[in-house]
């Protein structure tokens, strides 16, 4: 279960949202339920946080928005194990979510992005500067975008320059990952671009998923190399997960799949549409 705050306190920085996510509780004895750490962050987010029985919280999810695009940017962490993970990197937005990991002790071990475009990947080089040691990963049909941003600052007539990114490994279908003990399983979804993937927590229901369903809508499938019927074979996969998923998209507020099921016209049309 994931619950976001209600509200935004002036000590949080502008622009953050939180969000925490709760798991059955893994360890026995009197353990505090919230670290100090976590309870400083929730309570910097204005969250009410009210434990249910037996429950700990295990992940919490920051976010930003920001860039030409107003593009989110989500930092993921498990608070026990003080790693954290940035999902997408768009232009002038990751430095908020950095400083917040610092300020909390977290590790930013990795930067996984979910796809090559421009808007998801434009401040790759603060996050490198800010953490050197941090992995990028992408999957191998995106990389030529990322290695190329020149293409895409021209053909969006962009007013910055994007450096260049090589990613250190590349992602693939059903690849296993995890941010301390949180698992996370990739998964390919292509269509609005070749390379698209979408990041999947299964324990605790949370799916980052990129440009594929985005509050309401569906990602564009009028780029050079987007594909319409790889974009309907994603949707279709990723609605096969539970509805209850709680779906952080590139774009927009946070919803669930049911939600998406119940009042996106485009996804109704691909679902209820022959196969």
């Amino acid at each position: 279960m994931i619950r976001p705050s209600s509200r935004r306190e002036k000590d949080l920085p502008d622009g953050l949202i939180l969000f925490l996510a709760w798991a059955p509780t893994r360890y026995f004895g009197s353990q505090p339920a919230l670290g100090n750490a976590m309870q400083d962050c929730a309570t910097k987010a204005g969250l009410v946080v009210n434990e249910p029985a037996g429950y700990n919280p295990v992940m919490i999810v920051l976010t930003h928005t920001g860039g030409v695009a107003m593009t989110n940017c989500f930092l993921i962490a498990h608070d026990a194990a003080k790693q954290a993970v940035l999902f997408d990197a768009p232009d002038h937005t990751v430095e908020p979510l950095l400083q917040q990991a610092a300020a909390q002790g977290w590790e930013v071990t990795g930067l996984w992005l979910t796809h090559g475009h421009f808007d998801h990947f434009a401040d790759h080089a603060v996050v490198r500067q800010t953490c050197p040691d941090v992995r990028i990963l992408l999957h191998a049909l995106d990389e030529p975008k990322a290695r190329h941003p020149d293409v895409q600052t021209r053909l969006f007539q962009l007013p910055f320059t994007i450096l260049p990114l090589k990613a250190d490994a590349h992602v693939s279908d059903n690849q296993k990952l995890k941010i301390g003990s949180l698992e996370v399983v990739v998964l390919h979804t292509p269509g609005h671009s070749p390379g698209h993937v979408a990041y999947y927590f299964p324990e605790e229901e949370v799916l980052v998923g990129g440009d594929l369903i985005i509050g309401g809508s569906i990602g564009r499938t009028d780029l050079p190399d987007s594909d319409p019927e790889q974009m309907v074979a994603s949707i279709r996969r990723v609605m096969s997960l539970p509805p209850s998923t709680r779906l952080l998209g590139g774009h927009g507020r946070a919803t669930t799949l049911a939600e998406e099921r119940r009042d996106n016209p485009f996804v109704q049309e691909i679902l209820d549409g022959a196969p």
